[in-house]
């Protein structure tokens, strides 16, 4: 007889029965999180896409009268074929063609939508057309005679600097790029002697491998007979660490110059630039922004409308509804068909999911941008930032009755153009501040206070975080130094020492 020990093999009789509550989001609603957070800058470019890749969806603004043959069409022309096979009923009976067939008039699957926006806002931007920064290189490149393998070699270090204009790469990685991939082979030497000539080029600075080449190869084009330049060199190429810690002291020291000879020298070196590749208006970093919200004040009443650009006129395609037309009065449904139809209502059903996104996108907009307006109503009439109110994520969420989570989203991307300049949303949320009357206010009038101050104070003794501490102490906000400080890091301001000027 055998006898089964169960403390032998425990780990085979370890089950467990667990229970779990999980929530997991629908596609439709990834999509519409994904929709929420894109700025209307990039809504066209996301529209675009979903038009190229769902054949059911159309922009109704693009339309005419006379619309060419399409893919619906040549479905139409295979319907006899469909209707020759013997094919078994489908399962697509239980579905309802009237949920696609609805008057355009009345069709709920569409985007048209009127705010009161100008139609100005539809317009294409003219877009003038200039030389980019790396264009102007290769054109100065061009007029040099050169032999083919050192264009090669040109060329490839123009395309690996950055857009600020700095050759950050290796020179030896250049070179086993060169050798890979366009079978040119070189030695260093070859590469810095074309580096030192692109160094030459316009704008100044260009094609330096750290701030303190650039500086240099600026300075070096200037008169080099000129005292103030010949210090300035000396000072960039062997104090550049005591002129940016603005250790002037040492620096009268280090280089024989009296105060007033320094300040000169100073400002010689200040005038560079340190980004010669910023210098052209070109670059591939530049951003477009358009505002999502408008709010103009009526007669000291606020009036909100979106951007025109938010709410394309798409629909449903009628083809395709059509589809589902002939289908429901098609006395065989054979199997061609019914995959056909199937194929129709997977595009209709996304067709309707995008356009609803779309829709909702919409209403959260305008319903987040009302209760931020409502909020800071003082401000968006007046453009005085004192007169924000502290203000955070959930004050407004709780105001609209949804999740936190979809207010960051709105704020974190969207801007809104007032009377005052366009502003990023997220720039009205700010914490509260207690003052000592036990009256609560936005730390953003704190950090206006700070930047008053700094910008009045005397330059050649700027005011340390103490003596900031000591003033808003005064104003009434009993505010810590190291609060004060992270504010001021917050506004980019650098400390005192930094802010001191000859």
């Amino acid at each position: 007889m055998f006898i089964f020990d169960n403390s032998l093999f425990p780990h085979m009789l370890k089950q467990n029965l667990q229970q779990k509550l999980l929530q997991k989001l629908s596609p439709q609603q990834i999509q519409f999180i994904k929709l929420l957070q894109v700025p209307t800058v990039a809504l066209d470019t996301r529209i675009k896409e979903e038009l190229e890749e769902n054949p059911a969806l159309e922009d109704s603004s693009l339309m005419t009268l006379d619309e060419p043959k399409g893919e619906y069409d040549d479905l139409q022309d295979d319907r006899d074929d469909f209707s020759n096979d013997s094919g078994e009923e489908s399962s697509l009976d239980e579905f309802n063609v009237d949920d696609y067939l609805q008057d355009d008039s009345s069709n709920d699957y569409s985007t048209s939508y009127s705010n009161g926006d100008d139609d100005d806002e539809k317009k294409e931007t003219p877009i003038a057309i200039e030389t980019t920064f790396f264009e102007s290189l290769q054109q100065q490149l061009d007029l040099l005679p050169l032999s083919d393998q050192d264009f090669v070699v040109g060329k490839q270090i123009i395309g690996s600097l950055d857009d600020d204009g700095y050759l950050r790469r290796p020179i030896t990685s250049m070179i086993d790029d060169l050798a890979f991939s366009q079978n040119v082979m070189v030695e260093e030497e070859d590469v810095i002697e074309m580096l030192k000539l692109i160094q030459s080029f316009d704008p100044a600075g260009i094609a330096a491998r750290d701030l303190q080449e650039c500086l240099a190869l600026q300075l070096r084009r200037k008169d080099s007979s000129n005292p103030i330049i010949k210090k300035a060199i000396e000072i960039v190429e062997f104090h550049l660490d005591e002129f940016t810690r603005k250790h002037y002291d040492k620096l009268e020291r280090a280089v024989g110059l009296n105060s007033e000879q320094l300040k000169e020298v100073v400002a010689e070196i200040l005038r560079l630039n340190p980004k010669p590749g910023d210098s052209n208006q070109v670059t591939t970093k530049q951003m477009q922004i358009i505002p999502d919200f408008h709010i103009s004040n009526n007669d000291s009443t606020l009036v909100l409308t979106l951007n025109a650009r938010n709410a394309p006129e798409l629909r449903v395609s009628r083809s395709y509804m059509d589809m589902f037309d002939h289908y429901d009065k098609a006395s065989q449904k054979d199997k061609k068909m019914k995959e056909a139809v199937q194929f129709v209502k997977q595009k209709l059903d996304s067709a309707k999911w995008f356009i609803d996104a779309i829709k909702q996108r919409q209403q959260t907009l305008l319903k987040t941008m009302n209760a931020i307006m409502h909020y800071q109503y003082d401000y968006f009439l007046t453009g005085d930032e004192r007169k924000l109110r502290p203000m955070i994520l959930k004050d407004i969420a709780d105001k609209i009755g949804m999740d936190i989570s979809t207010v960051s989203r709105v704020a974190n991307s969207k801007y809104v153009q007032t009377e005052f300049g366009t502003f990023l949303l997220k720039s009205f949320f700010s914490e509260a501040i207690q003052t000592e009357s036990g009256e609560e206010v936005s730390n953003k009038e704190v950090k206006k206070i700070l930047e008053d101050c700094i910008g009045k104070e005397d330059k050649r003794k700027p005011l340390a975080d103490e003596r900031l501490t000591e003033i808003l102490k005064e104003h009434g906000y009993n505010i810590a130094r190291r609060t004060v400080a992270k504010y001021r890091e917050q506004m980019n301001i650098p400390v005192a020492r930094l802010r001191k000027e000859l």
